[in-house]
């Protein structure tokens, strides 16, 4: 880490901010759409589940591209941003977008997850004292699933951090913009006399993919099933 440059610290910070963006942007999405799948019965569930792990079978490149299709300067969501002035193609607001479609699909994956392994008879109880639904989900759901949602967190974290197909056929590579750390791998892969640069970059990834594994770990194993409620 010492021996790193200051531009490889740049594509680090980068990818650091780049994948807490991300999280956080997807986060409430991800709460809303796991709680929908766990809890819900409705027309077309099975299509949106299908659709939910797209990110996660096509190539990122074709991820990408459609990201550039629908935000570029001749996307129908990239003239509506232009029209109130913003332009995320070709910036690191365009590589956090890139990054949260990809860690969309984990995120919701393990929210639902922990919401189903929550004992609905709870939340049915405190529906009878009056809770409604927002209060049953942040007093009793939430709590009870929260270490799952942990894990999510921190794979979906894992998973912005080291995006580089999305990104790279979205927004390019652009010092101090788009170029992340896994980018910055791929292009020294292709410069002659990179393989040290490489070997310390390397490193880093490993360092953050390791210390989430052990995070997911952690949390999930340290996760205590909920006990059922007694029969009435």
């Amino acid at each position: 880490m010492a021996g790193l440059t200051p531009a490889e610290w740049d594509a680090l910070g980068l990818a650091l901010r780049i994948a807490s963006v991300a999280v956080i942007v997807a986060l409430p999405f991800a709460l809303a759409l796991g709680l929908a799948l766990s809890r819900g019965n409705f027309r077309g569930k099975s299509i949106l589940e299908a659709l939910l792990t797209l990110p996660l079978i096509v190539p990122p490149v074709v991820t990408g591209y459609t990201l550039l299709g629908l935000f570029g300067k001749h996307g129908f969501l990239g003239q509506a941003l232009a029209t109130i002035g913003i332009s995320i193609t070709f910036r690191w607001t365009g590589a956090a977008v890139a990054a949260a479609v990809m860690a969309f699909p984990l995120l919701v994956l393990s929210t639902r997850a922990a919401f189903d392994g929550v004992d609905r008879r709870l939340e049915a109880a405190a529906e009878t004292l009056g809770a409604g639904r927002w209060r049953r989900f942040v007093s009793i759901t939430l709590p009870l699933s929260l270490r799952g949602v942990l894990a999510g967190i921190v794979l979906g974290f894992a998973r912005a951090f080291g995006e580089f197909g999305a990104t790279i056929s979205f927004v390019g590579n652009i010092p101090g913009q788009t170029r992340t750390l896994s980018i910055a791998i791929w292009e020294l892969l292709n410069q002659p006399g990179g393989e040290d640069a490489v070997q310390r970059l390397v490193w880093v990834s490993l360092a953050v993919a390791l210390a989430s594994s052990f995070a997911v770990g952690l949390l999930r194993g340290r996760a205590a099933p909920v006990e059922d409620a007694p029969d009435a």
